[in-house]
């Protein structure tokens, strides 16, 4: 990993933790991270997956979900879930879709008639929408990209939502291009 991709990463974490803390109302350093992952399993010994975190020995009351993009980062919690609630969130750039192959790797059939019919100049944007909504479904169920995206469409997926980014945060002006997308379902 890059020094600036790793600083980035590190700091993701830190303010995840913090995020976290603040929901919760405890100092941050009461809790160690614990990933959850289908393959690899649970606890403070992995380290990507689902986050989650210890509290006192046991499972945080926090449902958590975070994504990474541009420097950015996004979270959506829930504290004391519901039992069977499930939570994805994912924040995308538009450029990072605008190469040779995308359409044919991420998106079905009916969603690249979708793109294709959108005007030439916001096509990047579409995909970069759809490429949020499918990513949040897919840390939502925590199938990842175990599933392949071109498999399930999101175009009009009941619990699925676009997120409305605002135009500044922490007094600096976002990135053109972000997208966001939110997942939420209960099962």
């Amino acid at each position: 990993m890059s020094p600036v991709l790793r600083r980035e990463f590190l700091a993701s974490r830190v303010a995840q933790q913090n995020f976290a803390a603040t929901l919760l109302t405890v100092p941050a350093s009461k809790l160690h991270a614990a990933y959850e992952c289908p393959e690899c399993g649970a606890g403070p010994d992995i380290a990507h997956g689902r986050p989650g975190y210890l509290l006192d020995g046991g499972p945080a009351p926090l449902l958590l979900s975070a994504s990474r993009a541009s420097g950015w980062v996004l979270f959506a919690a829930v504290v004391h879930p519901e039992p069977g609630l499930r939570l994805g969130v994912d924040m995308e750039n538009a450029a990072g879709t605008e190469f040779a192959g995308f359409d044919d790797v991420a998106l079905t059939a009916r969603e690249h008639r979708h793109v294709d019919a959108v005007e030439p100049g916001r096509r990047a944007h579409e995909r970069a929408r759809l490429w949020a909504r499918k990513e949040a479904w897919l840390k939502m169920t925590g199938e990842g990209l175990r599933v392949s995206p071109d498999s399930f469409d999101v175009l009009e997926r009941p619990g699925l939502w676009d997120l409305e980014l605002p135009a500044r945060a922490d007094g600096r002006d976002l990135p053109a291009g972000l997208l966001a997308a939110l997942a939420a379902t209960s099962h």
